[in-house]
């Protein structure tokens, strides 16, 4: 029998800190509020009836350990091109939310921003634009079997190159070499 494969439709969180967790995803992602009460509250950011969700009952903490517990480690959005992400990213900054690490995946080029919870959000371009390359890359590249996880890279510096005029086609294959790297190297909240 075969599997008739569904798509990922949304995700649901707990949080204690529900209204921050609203405004954030918001501001972010473009989320408006679908419905909420006392306890949970249902968002989303384009057609469907919601895309994220929060539970927020009593009992619920703050986890101090969380970098060294089992849990989801991020949700990723994907923008249509380079130029979103970017336009995004400075958009973002002006309200003062940055990036915690960012990433060149060799087949996306990746933001990951914290929520108020402490969740990561990864915002994202295929540098491919197109899936069946970036899923080819992906399975087939010794560049990416040789560095799975990515290039790091200062997101200021790349948004100033890229709005200078230099081609996302140019500047991509920089990033990856690290000629964009952060003046440190971040934590990208795994133990160790």
């Amino acid at each position: 029998m075969s599997v008739i494969k569904p798509s990922l439709h949304h995700v649901t969180m707990k949080t204690s800190h529900m209204p921050e967790m609203i405004a954030w995803y918001g501001t972010v992602v473009g989320a408006r509020v679908q419905f909420q009460n006392e306890n949970a509250a249902w968002m989303t950011n384009d057609e469907a009836n919601h895309r994220v969700a929060f539970l927020s009952v009593p009992g619920l903490e703050d986890d101090p350990s969380k970098i060294t517990h089992n849990c989801m480690h991020h949700s990723a959005y994907e923008y249509a091109s380079f130029g979103d992400l970017m336009a995004s990213y400075e958009r973002l900054k002006a309200e003062g939310i940055v990036p915690a690490f960012s990433l060149d995946h060799g087949l996306t080029i990746s933001l990951y921003y914290e929520d108020p919870d402490g969740n990561y959000v990864e915002l994202q371009s295929d540098i491919f634009g197109d899936w069946a390359l970036s899923g080819e890359f992906m399975r087939t590249s010794a560049d990416f079997a040789a560095n799975p996880i990515g290039t790091f890279f200062d997101p200021d510096q790349v948004s100033r190159a890229f709005s200078s005029g230099t081609p996302f086609a140019q500047l991509q294959p920089k990033i990856r070499a690290g000629d964009y790297l952060p003046a440190s190297i971040p934590n990208i909240g795994l133990p160790g």
